[in-house]
């Protein structure tokens, strides 16, 4: 390659000045240092706690947006942000290289291909934020560049992530103008929209709109299908929300019998009931002052949601077993899958309390509605499998990866995820100990869209864990309630269990 100079590196600094977005800028960045240096690949990626997050790459696959890589998995990272300068490794260096497999200009080799390779560690007034790291192909591809130019350009990439993430910070929290820099780069680095992994346009609209109302103190309810990732919006809503320093508190109604619920929800004094020894505060007090996440809110038992709507109206818990109202200031999150207008019509759920829940709707999108986000996904989930797993790294086959983006995708993220497992756990079987693990298309489980058969006749139904067990509690209720003729009371004798929790039992697997 021609051996760089100086001036190569003026993009950098126009860059610096320019109006541009922050995503436009890293991606500009990481093309100026590719063009610069002549090689295949270029990565940035910060640092959050120990583990190195990709923020712009060039010439790597997409799947590499969604990888996470701990220090720990990786030691040439690790080397990198251990070094005060730029690090060269060798080409015949022992060391596995985190993007092996990766690298768009060897489509389709996954067995490794990367023979020049070096980092520079980034540091924001002598505190490492992140690295930047440089591959090619071609052995001996950095030996002709000059220290003083990586030094260079290494500084340079610094400042610019440094001014990124600033602006980045700046935007988001206005009241933070204050702060030293440092502080800044680390508060931008921890509300970065890092959890929602995706750039499609649906997801871009979601931290939009996650962003608008999480500064606000209104209550959000957040509606969308099983598996689709209600819990993570509510959890970004808490944390850019003005109680962030404050913790969430987690309530699953569908889990509370209706005998505690509300001693769950609202407290009760000493003596209350049988059993009442001593005070119980109940969620809403520990809340107080933070936020209280309500998940499958259209499974609370009608006769606890006047208390709930007094909560919400007034800001006063009512204890059981106490006349004395106490106030406090909780803001709401509450999540459903279900559609609670028709659980409104059904009986099933206070209109007034679903007025008064949904001041603010977001709607978690289903996974077949921004399938562009599936590679991303893919390598997230593949990066958290190999911890899990135990395995080495893991990629998939263009096939595996074709069936990926066909699939329907009825049980969304969480279905995804789990049959990435499945597969990685197949392909791992048949992989030596360390090698990468590659997932091919008959490893997957999942039928395809544009298919009349499954790829492969799965081992075990591709179902959940919890959606098995809450199909055989509904192949047991009704064959008990069958048997006594459609007695619930018969049946609820025979089952061992309270009437009134077999009825709500009931509700909840959709039998009611």
């Amino acid at each position: 390659m021609t051996t760089p100079d100086l001036v190569d590196l003026l993009p950098l600094v126009r860059d610096m000045t320019a109006l541009l977005t922050g995503e436009d800028r890293m991606r500009r960045l990481v093309a100026s240092v590719r063009r610069a240096l002549g090689c295949d690949a270029v990565a940035l990626l910060q640092l959050e706690g120990n583990t190195l997050v990709p923020v712009a790459c060039s010439g790597l696959e997409q799947d590499a947006y969604g990888r996470r890589f701990e220090r720990s998995l990786h030691p040439r990272l690790d080397i990198i942000c251990s070094s005060e300068a730029p690090t060269r490794f060798p080409a015949d260096s022992a060391l596995p290289d985190p993007y092996d497999g990766l690298v768009t200009a060897a489509p389709g080799d996954l067995s490794g291909n990367i023979h020049a390779c070096l980092g520079c560690p980034l540091r924001v007034e002598g505190e490492l934020v992140g690295v930047l790291t440089a591959d090619a192909l071609q052995p001996g591809h950095f030996d002709g560049i000059s220290d003083p130019f990586l030094n260079h350009m290494a500084a340079l990439a610094a400042a610019a992530f440094r001014n990124h993430s600033l602006i980045e910070t700046l935007q988001r929290k206005a009241d933070h103008q204050g702060l030293v820099a440092r502080d800044l780069v680390q508060d931008a680095m921890s509300r970065r929209g890092g959890n929602l992994i995706g750039n499609s346009d649906l997801l871009s609209r979601l931290r939009e709109e996650i962003e608008l109302v999480a500064h606000s103190e209104l209550p959000v309810l957040v509606t969308g299908e099983t598996g689709v990732g209600k819990e993570l919006v509510v959890r970004m809503l808490h944390a850019q929300s003005r109680r962030a320093d404050h913790p969430l508190v987690y309530v699953n109604c569908a889990a509370l019998p209706e005998s505690i619920v509300e001693s769950e929800l609202f407290g009760h004094a000493r003596g209350a009931f049988t059993g009442a020894e001593s005070e119980r505060l109940g969620k809403f007090r520990v809340a107080d002052g933070a936020s209280l996440f309500l998940d499958e809110i259209g499974e609370l038992p009608l006769h606890t949601q006047p208390k709930l709507l007094r909560v919400l109206q007034e800001g006063e818990v009512q204890r059981v077993g106490s006349d004395e109202p106490v106030s406090v200031d909780v803001r709401v999150f509450a999540a459903t899958n279900r559609d609670l207008q028709t659980e409104v019509d059904a009986g099933r759920f206070r209109a007034d309390l679903l007025h008064r829940l949904d001041v603010c709707r977001i709607k978690t999108p289903a996974l077949r509605d921004h399938k562009q986000d599936i590679p991303h996904l893919a390598g997230h989930f593949a990066d958290r499998g190999r911890n899990r797993l135990g395995t080495g790294p893991i990629r998939f086959s263009q096939a595996a990866q074709d069936i990926l983006m066909e699939a329907d995708w009825p049980g969304n993220v969480r279905e995804l995820e789990n049959v990435i497992l499945r597969g990685a756990l197949r392909s791992s079987g048949r992989t030596p100990a360390g090698e990468p693990v590659v997932i091919e298309a008959g490893d997957l489980d999942v039928r395809a869209g544009s298919m009349d058969e499954p790829v492969q006749a799965p081992v075990q139904p591709s179902v959940s864990l919890r959606e098995s067990v809450r199909s055989f509690q509904r192949g047991v209720i009704d064959k008990a309630v069958g048997r006594h003729r459609g007695n619930w009371a018969a049946a609820a004798r025979e089952l061992q269990v309270d009437r009134a929790n077999l009825h709500h039992l009931a509700r909840r697997l959709g039998m009611k």
